[in-house]
């Protein structure tokens, strides 16, 4: 009997908790979500994030975003467990009124539960320590190539072995922006700017401020900034419309010159991969000395730059002549273009959209956006994990040497809600990012789409 009145008083307390919370609809939070007012929910409740988006570690895009949405699975994906601790500041007192889990973010939720509930995202074993050494050994090969061999050939693989020393770097630079690979954070800042900076000359500031809207977005052509690459390459049809970029803030133009390059970008793709390093130098030098811009440790980052603009141009004056230090520069270019075109790789054939990326949606918008490359197990370190490019954008923190191990659950779930997983080998991803680029190029070089008139252009493709 005083178990059951016990019972009910408890019963009554939670409703009184819950006729005292107060509510706020999915429309309303909705209007939200513009800068100086971001609201966002997550598991229902609702936070006010306007003031800590300038400070927020992973840049204020991914939170302009997704302001005024559910972000649960977002914030789950990129946030440990200490993460929640830090919410309650922001709360609003408000909860989400129509909040409701769909199964396949319950499902999703659930498989992250059970990865930190077996230590996954801590077990990193010695990968970036194996990294670290194997790219230290690869630079003393290339320094003792370069200054103490006299042979042409030695030079040429010095500039060859160059560019899989860029590769395995940003490898590093890559895990260290996405989780702790160091012993502490600030070790992390240190292997960062190492790998980035110091190694390879692209900022690690860039690459979070490029690669964090990235992964939020992914595929959206006006929010992705790793699709918009007007005028040279564009993956849709819809990049005619001289669609706005949101994350750029400016029209990416289909004018006249855009549409004579992208009609031949079938043919181009790979020349232009193998020179598309110069592209970030110049991203990286555009952010860093921007006005315009907050970029976290913008002093550090440009030391960083000037340590690679002191010892790349100092090796490559140490070549006999002109023509040898030219041949070291782009065998180390186009050695490396095999990175950049693996990231191609895993998007440009994949489905697209227009618009702002949905909370609600973020398990089916990675397997839209997304393309896997299947490779035998020895092949991981070159490809640096992320040919399994899928896992990755659904678990960005967990550690590259566990995501060919957690591939067939993904591949499970997959398969259980009716979602698309794609996993194709090299050649096969190359063809389908041609036949991708193709497709766009016979539909830009069509006359009836209407473009600024250009004589260059209209020579050419008059007679096919």
């Amino acid at each position: 009997m005083e178990g059951e009145i016990e019972k009910k008083s408890q019963q009554e307390q939670e409703q009184k908790k819950q006729q005292q919370k107060q509510y706020i609809t999915q429309e309303e939070l909705s209007l939200h979500n513009k800068p100086g007012d971001l609201w966002i929910s997550i598991q229902g409740k609702v936070y006010n994030v306007t003031d800590w988006a300038k400070d927020h570690p992973g840049g204020d895009v991914p939170i302009l975003s997704l302001a005024g949405q559910d972000v649960t699975d977002a914030f789950i994906a990129y946030h440990p467990g200490t993460a929640w601790s830090y919410l309650d500041k922001f709360f609003t007192g408000y909860h989400l009124k129509d909040f409701n889990v769909s199964e396949v973010s319950r499902d999703y939720r659930n498989l992250a539960s059970l990865f930190s509930k077996h230590g996954l995202f801590d077990k990193k074993h010695h990968v970036t320590s194996f990294t670290f050494l194997s790219v230290s050994v690869m630079f003393l090969l290339v320094v003792y190539g370069v200054l103490w061999c006299e042979s042409v050939w030695a030079h040429l693989g010095s500039g060859m072995l160059l560019g899989l020393l860029w590769m395995q770097s940003a490898y590093v630079g890559h895990d260290s922006g996405h989780y702790v690979v160091m012993t502490n954070k600030g070790f992390n800042k240190l292997a960062q700017i190492v790998s980035g900076n110091c190694l390879t000359g692209i900022s690690i500031a860039w690459w979070k401020w490029t690669h964090n809207a990235h992964h939020i977005a992914c595929n959206s052509l006006d929010h992705d900034p790793d699709l918009q690459h007007m005028p040279v390459f564009a993956v849709s049809s819809r990049f005619f419309n001289s669609i706005t970029s949101r994350f750029y803030g400016r029209e990416l133009k289909f004018d006249s010159f855009a549409r004579f390059l992208i009609s031949y970008q079938h043919w181009t793709f790979y020349p232009v991969m193998c020179v598309a390093r110069v592209n970030l130098y110049v991203q990286t030098f555009f952010l860093l000395f921007s006005t315009k811009r907050r970029v976290p440790d913008r002093a550090l980052n440009i030391i960083g730059i000037l340590v690679f603009w002191t010892w790349f141009p100092l090796l490559v004056s140490c070549l006999p002549n002109c023509g040898e230090r030219i041949m070291f520069v782009l065998a180390s270019f186009v050695v490396c273009s095999i990175q950049h075109i693996q990231f191609c790789l895993n998007h440009f054939a994949a489905n697209v959209y227009v618009g702002k990326p949905s909370g609600n949606d973020w398990f089916e918008k990675q397997t839209s956006g997304t393309l896997d490359i299947s490779c035998a197990t020895w092949m991981d370190w070159f490809f640096g994990g992320l040919q399994f490019q899928l896992e990755h954008h659904l678990f960005p923190r967990l550690p590259r040497c566990q995501l060919r191990r957690i591939s067939p659950l993904v591949q499970d779930l997959c398969k259980k809600h009716n979602l698309p997983y794609r996993s194709l080998s090299f050649w096969e991803a190359n063809q389908w990012t041609i036949r991708t680029l193709r497709k766009a190029a016979l539909q830009a070089r069509d006359l009836t789409n209407p473009a600024p008139q250009n004589l260059l252009w209209e020579a050419v493709n008059t007679h096919g």
